[in-house]
């Protein structure tokens, strides 16, 4: 059962973060982690989600923007080491925030808190006439690298984040979606790396049946957008990408992602 649901997740999520630039391992992992350890279901998601990018990059790679690619991608692969060196720092002493609402007790943490106020922040931003009117200047494309790979390295968000800066870069569809995947898969290997002491002491127990399943079913799901991807328009993806921006954000800051 954990299989087939994991699955069908991973085939949905997959299909949607081709359009958004994220969402797999933001939908996957809380999923993965209702059956498994927490420390087993980010090994997993982090496996899928690195075997799904290559997967999207063998199907679209060929559309990325090389100077975009190459100004973003560089500085986010060296802040995603920096990034996952913070979060197991930040792992010994995280700090847990508790609040209730309505009788209703929730658990989120400041490092949550502090991604989702920044995405809603860079969202209300682009729906703004000023900002919409204006595009992001090429030089600034470093330190949009700097920002997605960091928070990537740290929460896993990156795409959120590169999402934002990729999308004022004037690039069109097929290369907002390329350029994306391109940088996902160095910031996934960056941020392996640092993870793989982990991954290595757990692989014992991590279920590869479902690693499998779940990898198959995601590029399942990039196939069919890649399919979706010819009917629709860069502006359908701008809107998408905010209202995603949006319930990934307050998800963060309620605890429920």
């Amino acid at each position: 059962m954990e299989i087939l649901i994991i699955s069908l997740v991973a085939f949905g999520a997959s299909c949607l973060t081709l359009f958004s630039g994220f969402g797999l391992g933001t939908l996957l992992m809380p999923v993965v982690a209702l059956f498994f350890p927490l420390e087993i279901a980010i090994g997993v998601t982090a496996v899928v989600h690195l075997a799904n990018n290559l997967f999207k990059v063998a199907l679209l790679g060929r559309h990325a923007h090389k100077e975009v690619l190459l100004k973003f991608g560089v500085t986010a692969v060296l802040a995603a080491i920096m990034g996952a060196w913070v979060l197991g720092w930040l792992a010994e002493r995280g700090e847990v925030v508790n609040y209730q609402v309505l009788g209703q007790s929730f658990e989120t943490s400041s490092l949550k808190l502090l991604v989702g106020f920044l995405i809603l922040l860079f969202v209300l931003l682009e729906l703004t006439k000023w900002l919409k009117n204006k595009a992001i200047d090429k030089k600034f494309l470093p330190l949009g690298g700097l920002i997605s790979g960091f928070f990537g390295g740290l929460s896993g968000h990156q795409g959120a984040f590169r999402s934002i800066f990729l999308l004022k870069a004037g690039l069109t569809k097929e290369q907002f979606v390329a350029t994306g995947v391109m940088v996902a898969v160095m910031v996934d290997v960056s941020r392996l790396m640092v993870y793989g002491k982990n991954l290595i002491a757990d692989q014992q127990t991590i279920n590869w049946s479902l690693v499998i399943a779940a990898s198959l079913a995601a590029f399942s799901g990039a196939y069919l957008g890649k399919k979706l991807l010819e009917k629709v328009t860069i502006i359908f993806i701008h809107w998408l990408v905010s209202l995603l921006l949006i319930f990934v954000a307050l998800g963060l800051i309620t605890g429920i992602i």
